[in-house]
């Protein structure tokens, strides 16, 4: 009863750092930390699927993994925009 309690738990905190680091990266300034709670929701999710598979696991680990990746993606974007910028600049 108490590796299922446990899973439980470890699946629950999964799933919310996914729907903190998702809902984060809409919210300027706190999209610098959500990977942060994606990094951590992963790790959890993957604890949690060790255990036990369930649900609520695979969906924290499937938002905390959306999460990371689209944080990856607009920082890319940011150094691309933030180039293209600098080389604008520097042929003016």
């Amino acid at each position: 009863m108490e590796d299922n309690q446990q899973t439980n738990n470890l699946a629950v905190a999964s799933l919310v750092l996914g729907i903190v680091a998702v809902v984060g990266l809409c919210i300027p300034y706190v999209s610098y930390i959500s990977w942060i709670c994606a990094i951590v929701g992963i790790v959890l999710a993957v604890k949690a699927n060790k255990i036990s598979k369930t649900g609520m696991a695979t969906a924290g680990l499937i938002l905390s993994i959306v999460a990371l990746a689209l944080e990856v993606i607009m920082i890319i974007a940011i150094l691309a925009c933030g180039m293209t910028l600098l080389g604008a600049l520097a042929t003016a």
